[in-house]
Protein backbone atom coordinates (compact mmCIF):
# COMPACT_ATOMS: atom_id res chain seq x y z
CA UNK A 1 0.00 0.00 0.00
CA UNK A 2 1.14 3.49 -0.58
CA UNK A 3 2.08 5.69 2.40
CA UNK A 4 -1.16 8.34 1.72
CA UNK A 5 0.29 10.12 4.71
CA UNK A 6 3.50 11.71 2.06
CA UNK A 7 0.00 13.12 0.05
CA UNK A 8 -0.71 16.41 0.57
CA UNK A 9 -4.04 15.92 0.50
CA UNK A 10 -6.02 19.18 -0.84
CA UNK A 11 -8.64 21.56 0.78
CA UNK A 12 -12.76 20.63 0.65
CA UNK A 13 -13.96 20.96 -3.07
CA UNK A 14 -15.36 24.31 -4.08
CA UNK A 15 -15.81 25.68 -7.46
CA UNK A 16 -13.14 27.99 -6.52
CA UNK A 17 -11.10 25.03 -6.48
CA UNK A 18 -11.23 24.93 -10.09
CA UNK A 19 -9.11 28.13 -10.60
CA UNK A 20 -7.34 27.48 -7.40
CA UNK A 21 -5.59 24.44 -7.52
CA UNK A 22 -4.48 24.60 -11.66
CA UNK A 23 -1.76 22.21 -12.63
CA UNK A 24 0.39 22.79 -15.75
CA UNK A 25 3.20 20.43 -14.91
CA UNK A 26 1.79 17.03 -16.27
CA UNK A 27 2.82 16.00 -19.74
CA UNK A 28 -0.75 16.09 -20.98
CA UNK A 29 -1.28 19.93 -20.74
CA UNK A 30 2.01 20.36 -23.26
CA UNK A 31 0.87 17.74 -25.73
CA UNK A 32 -2.41 19.25 -25.60
CA UNK A 33 -0.60 22.64 -26.20
CA UNK A 34 1.16 21.51 -29.04
CA UNK A 35 -1.85 19.04 -30.70
CA UNK A 36 -3.80 22.67 -30.72
CA UNK A 37 -0.47 24.60 -32.21
CA UNK A 38 -0.46 21.97 -34.91
CA UNK A 39 -4.90 22.04 -35.66
CA UNK A 40 -4.25 26.13 -36.04
CA UNK A 41 -1.20 25.92 -38.17
CA UNK A 42 -3.00 23.81 -40.26
CA UNK A 43 -5.76 26.06 -40.53
CA UNK A 44 -3.25 29.01 -41.31
CA UNK A 45 -1.64 27.35 -44.14
CA UNK A 46 -5.29 26.32 -45.87
CA UNK A 47 -5.53 30.08 -45.66
CA UNK A 48 -2.42 31.40 -46.81
CA UNK A 49 -2.91 29.63 -50.06
CA UNK A 50 -6.49 30.51 -50.77
CA UNK A 51 -8.51 27.53 -49.42
CA UNK A 52 -11.67 27.75 -46.68
CA UNK A 53 -11.35 25.20 -43.79
CA UNK A 54 -14.85 25.88 -41.45
CA UNK A 55 -14.52 27.94 -38.40
CA UNK A 56 -17.13 25.48 -36.88
CA UNK A 57 -14.66 22.75 -36.98
CA UNK A 58 -12.09 24.80 -35.14
CA UNK A 59 -13.93 26.07 -32.22
CA UNK A 60 -15.27 22.08 -32.20
CA UNK A 61 -11.85 20.87 -32.07
CA UNK A 62 -10.18 23.51 -29.74
CA UNK A 63 -13.11 24.58 -27.46
CA UNK A 64 -14.96 21.55 -26.14
CA UNK A 65 -12.82 19.11 -27.82
CA UNK A 66 -9.00 19.67 -26.66
CA UNK A 67 -10.78 22.41 -23.78
CA UNK A 68 -12.64 19.80 -22.81
CA UNK A 69 -9.60 17.55 -21.84
CA UNK A 70 -8.00 20.71 -20.33
CA UNK A 71 -10.82 21.41 -17.75
CA UNK A 72 -10.84 17.99 -16.44
CA UNK A 73 -6.82 17.36 -16.98
CA UNK A 74 -5.22 20.68 -15.99
CA UNK A 75 -7.62 22.43 -13.94
CA UNK A 76 -8.43 22.36 -10.21
CA UNK A 77 -10.55 18.87 -10.94
CA UNK A 78 -7.10 17.08 -11.52
CA UNK A 79 -6.23 17.57 -7.97
CA UNK A 80 -9.08 16.02 -6.51
CA UNK A 81 -9.08 12.72 -9.14
CA UNK A 82 -7.21 10.64 -6.10
CA UNK A 83 -9.11 12.26 -3.79
CA UNK A 84 -12.99 12.05 -4.65
CA UNK A 85 -14.11 9.29 -6.84
CA UNK A 86 -16.93 11.49 -7.90
CA UNK A 87 -14.49 13.67 -9.92
CA UNK A 88 -12.33 10.62 -10.86
CA UNK A 89 -15.85 9.71 -12.99
CA UNK A 90 -16.62 13.12 -13.91
CA UNK A 91 -12.87 12.95 -15.78
CA UNK A 92 -13.92 9.20 -17.44
CA UNK A 93 -17.18 11.26 -18.55
CA UNK A 94 -15.29 13.69 -20.30
CA UNK A 95 -12.06 11.97 -21.90
CA UNK A 96 -14.11 9.11 -23.00
CA UNK A 97 -17.46 10.14 -23.80
CA UNK A 98 -17.85 14.23 -24.62
CA UNK A 99 -14.42 15.57 -25.92
CA UNK A 100 -13.78 12.36 -28.25
CA UNK A 101 -16.79 13.81 -30.31
CA UNK A 102 -15.68 17.17 -30.60
CA UNK A 103 -12.41 16.45 -31.74
CA UNK A 104 -13.71 14.37 -34.34
CA UNK A 105 -15.91 16.87 -35.55
CA UNK A 106 -13.04 19.16 -35.92
CA UNK A 107 -11.88 16.20 -38.72
CA UNK A 108 -8.05 16.76 -37.83
CA UNK A 109 -7.24 14.34 -40.11
CA UNK A 110 -8.56 16.25 -43.12
CA UNK A 111 -6.77 18.90 -42.04
CA UNK A 112 -3.93 16.93 -42.20
CA UNK A 113 -4.94 15.86 -45.34
CA UNK A 114 -5.46 18.47 -47.08
CA UNK A 115 -2.21 20.78 -45.17
CA UNK A 116 0.15 17.92 -45.97
CA UNK A 117 2.07 17.43 -49.08
CA UNK A 118 4.99 15.06 -50.61
CA UNK A 119 5.81 12.08 -48.56
CA UNK A 120 3.90 12.79 -44.90
CA UNK A 121 1.15 13.16 -47.16
CA UNK A 122 2.10 9.62 -48.63
CA UNK A 123 2.86 8.43 -45.08
CA UNK A 124 -0.15 9.37 -43.58
CA UNK A 125 -2.67 7.98 -46.05
CA UNK A 126 -0.67 4.68 -45.74
CA UNK A 127 -1.29 4.85 -41.96
CA UNK A 128 -5.39 5.06 -43.07
CA UNK A 129 -5.19 2.45 -45.19
CA UNK A 130 -3.26 -0.22 -42.78
CA UNK A 131 -4.72 -3.14 -41.62
CA UNK A 132 -4.21 -2.42 -38.16
CA UNK A 133 -6.27 0.89 -38.32
CA UNK A 134 -9.08 -0.94 -40.43
CA UNK A 135 -9.10 -3.48 -37.43
CA UNK A 136 -9.11 -0.94 -34.51
CA UNK A 137 -11.81 1.33 -36.09
CA UNK A 138 -14.11 -1.35 -37.10
CA UNK A 139 -17.18 -0.45 -35.24
CA UNK A 140 -17.84 -3.66 -33.42
CA UNK A 141 -13.97 -3.38 -32.14
CA UNK A 142 -14.15 -0.35 -30.95
CA UNK A 143 -17.13 -0.99 -29.22
CA UNK A 144 -16.18 -3.73 -27.61
CA UNK A 145 -13.16 -1.56 -26.05
CA UNK A 146 -15.19 1.06 -25.31
CA UNK A 147 -17.33 -0.89 -23.21
CA UNK A 148 -15.25 -3.52 -21.69
CA UNK A 149 -12.65 -0.96 -20.70
CA UNK A 150 -14.46 0.57 -17.84
CA UNK A 151 -14.98 -3.17 -16.15
CA UNK A 152 -11.55 -3.71 -16.24
CA UNK A 153 -10.41 -0.79 -14.96
CA UNK A 154 -13.02 -0.61 -11.97
CA UNK A 155 -13.52 -4.44 -10.84
CA UNK A 156 -9.68 -5.36 -10.96
CA UNK A 157 -6.19 -4.33 -8.68
CA UNK A 158 -5.76 -1.46 -12.15
CA UNK A 159 -7.98 1.21 -10.38
CA UNK A 160 -5.41 0.58 -7.16
CA UNK A 161 -2.87 0.86 -9.15
CA UNK A 162 -3.83 4.07 -10.90
CA UNK A 163 -4.42 5.76 -7.38
CA UNK A 164 -0.80 4.71 -6.05
CA UNK A 165 1.48 5.28 -9.16
CA UNK A 166 1.61 8.89 -11.12
CA UNK A 167 2.67 7.62 -14.21
CA UNK A 168 -0.70 4.69 -14.57
CA UNK A 169 -3.13 7.40 -13.56
CA UNK A 170 -1.71 9.59 -16.27
CA UNK A 171 -1.91 6.46 -18.85
CA UNK A 172 -5.35 5.80 -17.76
CA UNK A 173 -6.29 9.44 -18.99
CA UNK A 174 -4.61 9.24 -22.03
CA UNK A 175 -6.33 5.45 -22.57
CA UNK A 176 -9.62 7.00 -21.63
CA UNK A 177 -9.16 9.63 -24.84
CA UNK A 178 -8.01 7.34 -27.15
CA UNK A 179 -10.73 4.22 -26.57
CA UNK A 180 -12.99 7.17 -26.82
CA UNK A 181 -11.78 8.76 -30.16
CA UNK A 182 -11.80 4.74 -31.72
CA UNK A 183 -15.97 4.60 -30.76
CA UNK A 184 -16.81 7.85 -31.48
CA UNK A 185 -14.41 9.07 -34.50
CA UNK A 186 -16.40 5.66 -37.13
CA UNK A 187 -19.64 6.91 -36.13
CA UNK A 188 -19.99 10.92 -35.96
CA UNK A 189 -16.31 11.85 -37.23
CA UNK A 190 -15.80 13.75 -40.62
CA UNK A 191 -12.78 12.27 -41.33
CA UNK A 192 -11.99 9.21 -44.45
CA UNK A 193 -12.17 6.18 -42.37
CA UNK A 194 -12.05 2.69 -43.85
CA UNK A 195 -15.48 0.72 -43.48
CA UNK A 196 -17.50 3.16 -42.26
CA UNK A 197 -20.76 1.74 -41.09
CA UNK A 198 -24.08 3.40 -42.67
CA UNK A 199 -26.13 5.70 -40.22
CA UNK A 200 -28.99 3.35 -39.10
CA UNK A 201 -25.82 1.06 -38.21
CA UNK A 202 -24.27 3.76 -36.07
CA UNK A 203 -27.14 4.49 -34.35
CA UNK A 204 -27.55 1.21 -33.43
CA UNK A 205 -24.59 0.58 -32.25
CA UNK A 206 -25.29 4.10 -30.18
CA UNK A 207 -28.34 2.57 -28.59
CA UNK A 208 -26.29 -0.93 -27.69
CA UNK A 209 -23.93 1.06 -25.86
CA UNK A 210 -26.06 2.55 -22.83
CA UNK A 211 -27.14 -0.71 -21.26
CA UNK A 212 -23.30 -0.63 -20.46
CA UNK A 213 -23.12 2.72 -18.52
CA UNK A 214 -26.32 1.79 -16.93
CA UNK A 215 -24.95 -1.25 -15.37
CA UNK A 216 -21.57 -0.01 -14.45
CA UNK A 217 -23.40 3.20 -13.03
CA UNK A 218 -25.38 1.29 -10.77
CA UNK A 219 -23.32 -1.58 -10.15
CA UNK A 220 -20.79 1.76 -8.99
CA UNK A 221 -23.76 3.14 -6.52
CA UNK A 222 -25.03 -0.36 -5.14
CA UNK A 223 -21.56 -1.76 -4.69
CA UNK A 224 -20.87 -2.58 -0.46
CA UNK A 225 -17.05 -2.16 -1.22
CA UNK A 226 -15.41 0.69 -1.98
CA UNK A 227 -13.50 0.67 -5.24
CA UNK A 228 -9.46 1.87 -4.73
CA UNK A 229 -10.02 -0.77 -0.78
CA UNK A 230 -8.89 1.36 1.90
CA UNK A 231 -7.30 4.13 -0.51
CA UNK A 232 -9.82 6.88 0.52
CA UNK A 233 -11.10 5.87 3.79
CA UNK A 234 -7.05 6.19 4.45
CA UNK A 235 -6.36 9.74 3.37
CA UNK A 236 -8.51 10.97 6.65
CA UNK A 237 -10.60 13.61 5.22
CA UNK A 238 -12.71 15.00 7.63
CA UNK A 239 -14.94 16.50 4.67
CA UNK A 240 -16.04 13.99 2.44
CA UNK A 241 -17.92 10.38 3.30
CA UNK A 242 -16.27 8.02 0.69
CA UNK A 243 -19.72 5.78 0.69
CA UNK A 244 -21.80 8.96 -0.14
CA UNK A 245 -18.82 10.04 -2.76
CA UNK A 246 -18.72 6.75 -4.47
CA UNK A 247 -22.99 7.02 -4.70
CA UNK A 248 -22.26 10.39 -6.07
CA UNK A 249 -19.86 9.01 -8.89
CA UNK A 250 -22.36 6.04 -9.88
CA UNK A 251 -24.87 8.52 -10.76
CA UNK A 252 -22.44 10.76 -12.44
CA UNK A 253 -21.58 7.73 -14.90
CA UNK A 254 -25.72 6.07 -14.84
CA UNK A 255 -26.46 9.68 -16.29
CA UNK A 256 -23.78 11.07 -17.90
CA UNK A 257 -23.59 7.98 -20.33
CA UNK A 258 -27.07 8.24 -20.94
CA UNK A 259 -27.06 11.67 -21.43
CA UNK A 260 -24.41 11.08 -23.95
CA UNK A 261 -25.77 8.29 -25.71
CA UNK A 262 -29.14 10.36 -26.48
CA UNK A 263 -27.06 13.10 -27.83
CA UNK A 264 -24.82 11.12 -29.86
CA UNK A 265 -28.10 9.64 -31.51
CA UNK A 266 -29.65 13.05 -32.10
CA UNK A 267 -26.23 14.66 -33.84
CA UNK A 268 -26.19 10.97 -35.92
CA UNK A 269 -29.98 12.02 -36.67
CA UNK A 270 -29.11 15.15 -38.46
CA UNK A 271 -25.51 13.83 -39.75
CA UNK A 272 -28.37 11.42 -41.35
CA UNK A 273 -31.11 13.70 -42.63
CA UNK A 274 -28.09 16.01 -44.43
CA UNK A 275 -27.01 13.37 -46.11
CA UNK A 276 -29.88 12.27 -47.34
CA UNK A 277 -30.90 15.93 -48.37
CA UNK A 278 -27.14 15.95 -50.11
CA UNK A 279 -27.69 12.88 -51.81
CA UNK A 280 -31.23 13.80 -52.80
CA UNK A 281 -29.54 17.35 -54.37
CA UNK A 282 -27.28 14.90 -56.19
CA UNK A 283 -30.02 12.81 -57.80
CA UNK A 284 -32.27 15.82 -58.84
CA UNK A 285 -29.24 17.12 -60.12
CA UNK A 286 -27.85 13.95 -62.18
CA UNK A 287 -31.53 13.73 -63.73
CA UNK A 288 -31.70 17.27 -65.09
CA UNK A 289 -28.63 17.19 -66.53
CA UNK A 290 -30.08 13.84 -68.22
CA UNK A 291 -33.11 15.52 -68.85
CA UNK A 292 -31.06 18.45 -70.20
CA UNK A 293 -29.33 15.67 -72.81
CA UNK A 294 -32.96 14.52 -73.45
CA UNK A 295 -33.88 17.34 -74.84
CA UNK A 296 -31.04 18.76 -76.70
CA UNK A 297 -30.83 15.46 -78.43
CA UNK A 298 -34.68 15.53 -79.15
CA UNK A 299 -34.11 19.30 -81.04
CA UNK A 300 -31.45 17.36 -82.49
CA UNK A 301 -32.96 14.87 -84.37
CA UNK A 302 -35.76 17.40 -85.12
CA UNK A 303 -33.69 19.46 -86.52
Amino acid sequence: MADVDLIAAPPPFTVSALFTEISLDNWLALVLVVVAGLYLYGVHRLRLRGDRWPVSRTVLFIGPGLGGVATVTVSGLHAYDTTLLSVHMVQHMVLSMIAPIFLALGAPVTLALRTLTGAPRRRLLAVLHSRYVRVITFPLVAFGLFVINPFVLYFTDLYRLTLENTLAHEVVHAHFILTGCLFFWPLVGLDPLPGRWPYPARALLMVLSVPFHTVLGLTVMQSTTLFGGDWYPSLGLNWVDPWADQEVAGGVLWAGGEFVSVTMLAVLVLQWMRQSEREARRVDRDLDRQEARQEAATAATAD
